[in-house]
């Protein structure tokens, strides 16, 4: 899952936005909205996923999103268009698919009215990007009928300022590259340590880190700066932190090999990083490497130690993605006949995410809205980029009707080859002499997704195959508060200690 609010935008550079409303009377098909782009925005004609958001909050807002906490508080409307241009305007239906409910069943009143152009359909994954286009937010009374909307901004590129000793790294796979029949690329942010230059011959142990959903690998230069400083104060050892980029079109790929997004983790191990150790001075050997991650990273890692055992000297995972299909964020993906992905038993709807211990969406609210969004790229959708089996429309096969929370069985059976509690009971024979020490896993015990749920069911089955996997349940934390109060020391730390068991800065 994202290491924050899913839906939460970017922090976007103050812009300035027009939008120019006109009511009619209320035609039968239901509300409408005719949309026009700026002839001085773009010269050439563009496509994309067109959102439409409409809220009553009474607030002045200068931009509309989904509410990560309140699902209902933001009527949103998706229509893929083509071609848009100034001379060639579209008109489109808001209730043709629109979430949570359509446009003309809205109350009567005055709302707040905002379009974005996505025209890379990645705001399912983290939100609005660059060179997106936008309007002005701007009020309508409802019921309306048509309301016309000019597009006026657009989203630019955020550049990425310089630090000494950090490199960003693209890397031709030729695994990937073979896979897709052209030229697919790897890319991470490589953090050196401050004396790297200085030491010239030192080689050190290298982390090896995921990010989360939404990420990729440039976010994390944030704190490069301040991990560096870490290090040159000696709070931290020296190592070398490789940010792995694990964004895709379809998603988050987990660094897992899949009929949909391709072989990600071959190519990581016999691909990427052979190359960056031959770039950079890196220990080279299993007991100079090292995994970790958070939510969805929490599983990549997870993952990638599982299936290479030889290759890494462990993996420090917090708040994994579901790691027991028993329990996927609420169904039990592993019944038959399958459970509904909406709801239980007792028939009542799944809670996905909980603040405070309180309930505030449904797994039925974040798929249904995810559809309305866009139709790849989304959370759910990119567990099945993963999981599952290639449809014959060449899409990835839908684990569950969006609209009734039918489980397909097929697709399901599918997914068992990833489940890491059910691989690792079947394969413990020969994976668990090669694990011994290597598995270390935090989670909350109120994880906002309820991941800890999967993490005791899989802690059992650990415990049951006599393994010495460390799992540490958090009180009271939630998906995104894990590492106050010094988690992320105390991992390096603990790498430090495998890497150089000698050094005084393992024995600390």
């Amino acid at each position: 899952m994202k290491n924050k609010p899913i839906f939460v935008l970017r922090s976007l550079v103050v812009f300035s936005l027009l939008l120019l409303g006109a009511v009619c009377a209320v035609p039968a098909q239901g509300v409408r909205f005719r949309v026009k782009i700026d002839p001085a925005l773009v010269k050439e004609p563009v496509s994309g996923r067109l959102l439409i958001f409409m809220t009553n909050s009474q607030k002045p807002l200068d931009a509309i999103e989904p509410d990560f906490t309140n699902p209902n508080a933001v009527y949103i409307s998706g229509t893929e268009i083509r071609n848009l241009a100034a001379d060639r305007p579209v008109e489109i239906d808001a209730d043709a698919l629109s979430f949570p409910q359509k446009f003309s069943a809205a109350a009567p009143g005055e709302y707040q009215l905002m379009a974005l152009l996505d025209r890379d359909h990645s705001y399912t994954y983290d939100g609005a990007g660059a060179g997106d286009l936008y309007s002005k937010v701007a009020k309508v009374a409802m019921p309306a009928a048509t309301t016309e909307i000019v597009l006026t901004g657009q989203i630019p590129t955020r550049g990425v300022n310089p630090v000494k000793n950090v490199e960003v790294v693209e890397y031709e796979s030729p695994t990937l590259s073979a896979f897709w029949g052209r030229p697919i690329r790897m890319e991470a942010s490589v953090v050196l340590p401050p004396d790297y230059d200085e030491s010239k011959s030192a080689k050190y142990p290298t982390v090896y880190s995921i990010h989360g959903y939404g990420g990729d690998h440039l976010k994390a230069l944030r704190g490069a700066a301040d991990l560096q400083k870490q290090m040159a104060e000696k709070k931290r050892p020296e190592m070398i932190y490789v940010y792995l980029n694990a964004h895709c079109p379809l998603g988050h790929h987990v660094f897992a090999d899949s009929a949909n997004n391709g072989p990600w983790g071959t190519a990581l191990v016999n691909d990427f990083i052979p190359y960056l150790e031959k770039r950079f001075r890196m220990d080279a050997r299993p007991s100079g490497r090292f995994l970790t991650g958070h939510s969805s990273g929490g599983w990549s890692s997870l993952w990638v130690m599982i299936s290479h055992p030889d290759f890494f000297g462990g993996t420090w995972s917090t708040s994994p993605d579901p790691v027991d299909f028993r329990s996927f964020t609420g169904p039990d993906l592993t019944k038959y006949p399958p459970q509904n992905a909406y709801f239980g038993d007792d028939k009542k709807d799944y809670n996905l995410v909980r603040f405070n211990g309180m309930p505030v969406m449904s797994v039925r609210q974040y798929a249904q809205q995810e559809a309305v969004l866009g139709y790849y790229g989304g959370q759910f959708s990119s567990f099945e980029a993963v999981f599952s089996p290639k449809g014959d429309d060449g899409q990835p096969m839908r684990i569950f009707d969006r609209e009734t929370g039918v489980i397909d069985q097929a697709v399901a059976k599918s997914w068992e080859k990833y489940d890491i509690s059910r691989l690792l009971r079947e394969n413990w024979a020969t994976l668990g002499p090669k694990l011994k020490g290597k598995l270390h896993i935090w989670v909350g015990t109120a994880d906002t997704f309820h991941l800890d749920e999967a993490v005791r069911l899989l802690d059992a089955e650990l415990k049951k195959l006599g393994s010495d996997a460390k799992i540490e349940y958090l009180e009271g934390r939630s998906h995104f508060d894990m590492y106050k109060d010094g988690l992320g020391d105390r991992i390096a730390a603990e790498m430090y200690a495998v890497a150089r068991p000698a050094s005084k800065a393992a024995k600390k």
